[in-house]
């Protein structure tokens, strides 16, 4: 999105000079509005970035509406956006990397580059992270922001500046995959059709997933699903009384064991289908998280096994083996 394309207008009210930085502050609950948005110095390691195109996040709505998600509570007025790419107009004077014109994706978290977490690489899980558009730190749908070089990353030609404001919504779905250990024998299913459900799909087939059936409440999420090509697309209720019937339904349209289940929407009914379709041994992969606090049904995560004579046989050779099996669990 380019702000200045937006706001320009011939009320000398609310017109404003090509240099003026603007930015889309967040006032309120559902309160928006186009200001002025002064940049800190550039330091001799930063650039200064001119927006093109910013996405809006599921996090971006749930501040729009509530003013907080989770923890994270706004209680000042504050930029939006975090899903963003532009072009460098600045450069500090250490900055080898990138040149003025260049193309960029920007990684939207700063962490301290200090503790412990930072120094072994997991700098994600940084406290002191500053994550553009979650409070306090500013977002990104502005005109101009300015952010350190090494957090930029050049654009190939053949990536729109609007497919590099996505990267970073994709980047969960790599992740994801990474940590799951996704390959070409893993069968999985994805709950949320919504964008980092898509971004998962997307994701597990490149890593090589041969089947992935993907659930939703929203028909057009899972037209979009179908369309970007997951092989079964299965429609659900918000309801958790339908889970055992809907368990039912995904299991059939997998066609067999589910190796891993992704829920990217984070609700107890969504984690409690994901642990209950996965097969023992299996990986439940937590994407998304709807609910601040959830609650996990324990039972569901240990080896399940019916009362029948086959179950109840492989039920005593998973325990006498061990390995990943904590508690093995029947269900009469």
């Amino acid at each position: 999105m380019v702000i200045r394309e937006h706001i320009s207008t011939d009320d000398a009210e609310n017109s404003i000079t090509e240099e003026e930085n603007m930015a889309v502050w967040l006032l309120g609950i559902k309160t928006l509005r186009i200001q002025p948005y002064s940049l800190p110095p550039l330091g001799p390691y930063d650039v200064k970035i001119q927006i093109k195109a910013v996405g809006i996040c599921g996090s971006d709505i749930h501040h729009f509406k509530n003013m907080r998600v989770a923890n994270f509570v706004v209680k000042r007025p504050m930029v939006l956006g975090h899903e963003c790419a532009g072009i460098v107009e600045q450069v500090g004077s250490q900055v080898k990397s990138l040149m003025i014109g260049d193309r960029v994706a920007l990684e939207p978290g700063i962490s301290c580059r200090q503790c412990h977490l930072c120094k072994d690489g997991r700098y994600n899980l940084c406290r002191q992270m500053k994550f553009f558009g979650s409070p306090p730190t500013n977002g990104a749908l502005a005109n101009q922001v300015v952010h350190p070089a090494d957090l930029c990353f050049k654009l190939p030609d053949s990536v729109s500046l609007e497919e590099g404001a996505i990267c970073e919504p994709l980047s969960v779905g790599v992740h994801a995959c990474r940590r799951a250990k996704v390959g070409p024998e893993t069968k999985i299913i994805i709950i949320g059709a919504e964008p980092i459900g898509l971004v998962t799909m997307l994701a597990a087939r490149a890593f090589g997933s041969p089947k992935i059936v993907i659930v939703d409440i929203d028909d057009q999420c899972l037209s979009f699903a179908k369309d970007l090509g997951a092989d079964e697309i299965i429609k659900v209720s918000s309801n958790v009384q339908d889970v055992e019937d809907e368990v039912g339904q995904i299991c059939n349209a997998m066609g067999g064991p589910v190796d891993m289940s992704f829920d990217c929407v984070g609700f107890n009914k969504t984690m409690l289908m994901a642990l209950q379709t996965t097969h023992p041994g299996g990986k439940v992969c937590l994407v998304g998280l709807g609910q601040s606090e959830m609650t996990l049904p324990l039972t569901s995560a240990a080896a399940r096994y019916r009362f029948t004579q086959d179950e109840v046989e492989e039920a005593f050779e998973t325990s006498s083996r061990g390995g990943n099996a904590i508690k093995v669990m029947f269900r009469l």
